[in-house]
């Protein structure tokens, strides 16, 4: 499996012999960053859309199916599983809805927390399942604090967890520093990798571990 990060909440999960999703798209105008180049067959949206089966991304190939409301998916023999929960502390009322993923592919489950800006409740944590990757929003200026961001990773007790949603050389888009989630979480700030591969779910650590990627472009 090969996890690849285009910045903010976007990134490119790609197993062999499944569907190759993308999540979370953004303007590429707008955010000054760039969109993958390689195909892709599902695109999972954070943000609610009532009719997600008319949905365009411009920048993302395809031809592709966009998954953007609450449910259960089987694509290829992808499960996904879409949880409603809250952009802001309000219940939506400040920033809207945003759905969260737990994606499971062959011997792995992903989970992206897209723009989740509250701690999740019990019975949201169980609709995910048992995860082993978590893709977790920690920059976001009226999401998840770094003491809430770090609480959610107790909460979910992920393998790994691959922070997302934070500033970047380059992002046109305001987001705080990744090194505040840092301190808060005791971890010392590593050199970013290219990607995340995997070939065995063996090779993730029983204890939660921590893993910065470095944004690829196309």
């Amino acid at each position: 499996m090969d996890i690849t990060w285009h910045g903010l909440g976007c990134f490119r999960i790609s197993e062999r012999g499944y569907p190759a999703l993308i999540t979370d798209p953004f303007n590429e105008e707008e955010t000054g960053l760039t969109l993958p180049r390689a195909k892709n067959e599902i695109v999972l949206s954070s943000a609610v859309l009532t009719e997600p089966e008319t949905a365009r991304w411009k920048g993302v190939r395809g031809p592709y199916r966009t998954l953007a409301i609450p449910g259960e998916y089987e694509i290829g023999g992808v499960f996904i599983t879409a949880v409603n929960t809250y952009r802001d502390k309000k219940k939506g009322a400040q920033n809207g809805e945003n759905l969260i993923y737990a994606i499971n592919i062959k011997d792995y489950v992903i989970c992206h927390l897209g723009a989740l800006g509250h701690l999740p409740t019990q019975t949201q944590i169980e609709a995910l399942g048992s995860v082993n990757i978590l893709l977790l929003p920690v920059g976001l200026p009226d999401g998840l604090t770094p003491t809430m961001a770090s609480e959610v990773v107790s909460l979910i007790e992920p393998n790994l967890v691959i922070p997302m949603q934070y500033h970047i050389p380059g992002l046109a888009v305001k987001r705080n520093p990744v090194s505040r989630f840092l301190k808060e979480m005791g971890s010392p700030k590593s050199d970013p990798q290219p990607s995340l591969k995997l070939t065995a779910q063996g090779e993730l650590s029983e204890e939660t571990q921590l893993l910065l990627l470095e944004p690829q472009k196309g």
